[in-house]
């Protein structure tokens, strides 16, 4: 069972990085863009490290206040609660 939260975690980070870059590819291109909401509700579902990380692979929301502080605070909060189900399963 624990190995479904490291599945669950991987898959989300994935698409959190996916989304941060898709949206910076978008922005470059000055299409329609994916919208912050979008990106946050992708980051609390489970791919903040993704998104994380894709911040800075892609440069991409690196000025924006709320998601420098916000990103690792939920980056930290996901890596407590991963570790609170593993040990509990």
């Amino acid at each position: 069972m624990p190995e479904v939260i490291l599945v669950f975690y991987a898959i989300m980070s994935a698409a959190g990085f996916l989304i941060m870059a898709a949206d910076k590819r978008k922005a470059k291109n000055r299409e329609w863009r994916i919208s912050e909401k979008t990106l946050w509700l992708v980051s609390i579902a489970g791919g903040a490290w993704g998104a994380w990380i894709g911040m800075y692979t892609v440069r991409h929301k690196t000025k924006h206040a709320a998601f420098m502080i916000g990103m690792p605070f939920l980056s930290a909060a996901h890596l407590g609660l991963a570790i609170y189900l593993y040990a509990i399963l």
